[in-house]
């Protein structure tokens, strides 16, 4: 069992001020028809970071070649020594089968943590919008919104099952808008803009959150700027594109 992180993976953290460890897999289980609930052991809080941050995970493609997946932290648990990960398993990828597959006692190589976007703490309201790709990083996100603010939350599924809910502090507003794909195409923002558009904002300062599919943060983005959201209160990640696959070190391709 390894003990030790690939020296690729060591330089890779060095390179990023972050950290490598081997963390190991303590349960792989379903939480719904698009969504995989991983857990890891060891060395939680260094790279689980700050809610938003994701961790980079080593694995090995059908080709033989060594390649990084990344992924959101939805839970960390200080006592357990424990992060979890949503991983979404609704296409095929060395990702998904890693998920899949994993078996307690599993060791995972594992830079962290890594990602820009943090949760504004001067906001009175956030809204956190993408596909059930980006659940669980929202859920975590809004876990550290101060009383009483307020976080809404309009999210694409396909499946009934993939309106998971989370638990939050007494006193913290809610609104969830789970919106039925209906059959329309992966990268088609027709009904998340349907929904923002029917949706008033709050008074006082907002902050914007996209996470999910390439073009659609994008267009969403673009939305949010029509309705009077400055740039610096809008972030955007996307976690995936249509038609592509993620490059070698998890990202999905810009161009």
């Amino acid at each position: 069992m390894a003990s030790s992180p690939d020296p690729s993976s060591v330089e890779l953290a060095a390179r990023l001020g972050a950290h490598a460890r081997v963390m190991h897999v303590v349960s792989s289980v379903p939480r719904s028809s698009c969504v995989r609930e991983v857990r890891l052991v060891g060395d939680a809080t260094l790279l689980a970071g700050v809610a938003g941050n994701d961790v980079m995970i080593r694995l090995i493609d059908d080709h033989g070649r060594a390649i990084r997946r990344r992924y959101s932290v939805q839970g960390l648990d200080v006592a357990r020594n424990e992060l979890t990960l949503w991983v979404t398993t609704d296409h095929d990828g060395p990702g998904v089968r890693w998920a899949v597959e994993a078996l307690a006692g599993d060791p995972v190589d594992v830079v962290g943590p890594r990602g820009k976007i943090v949760l504004d703490p001067l906001a009175d309201w956030h809204l956190f919008m993408g596909d059930v790709s980006g659940l669980g990083v929202f859920y975590r996100m809004a876990r550290e919104i101060e009383v009483p603010g307020r976080a809404i939350f309009i999210v694409e599924i396909d499946h009934a099952d993939d309106a998971l809910t989370a638990d939050f502090d007494e006193g913290l507003g809610v609104t969830g808008i789970f919106i039925d794909r209906q059959g329309r195409a992966l990268d088609d923002a027709t009904g998340m803009l349907s929904a923002l558009s029917s949706f008033a904002f709050p008074p006082d300062e907002g902050h914007a959150y996209l996470f999910g599919e390439f073009h659609v943060t994008k267009v969403l983005a673009a939305a949010l700027r029509d309705r009077g959201l400055d740039d610096d209160a809008i972030q955007v990640k996307s976690f995936w594109r249509v038609g592509r696959r993620n490059a070698d070190h998890g990202e999905p391709q810009k161009d």
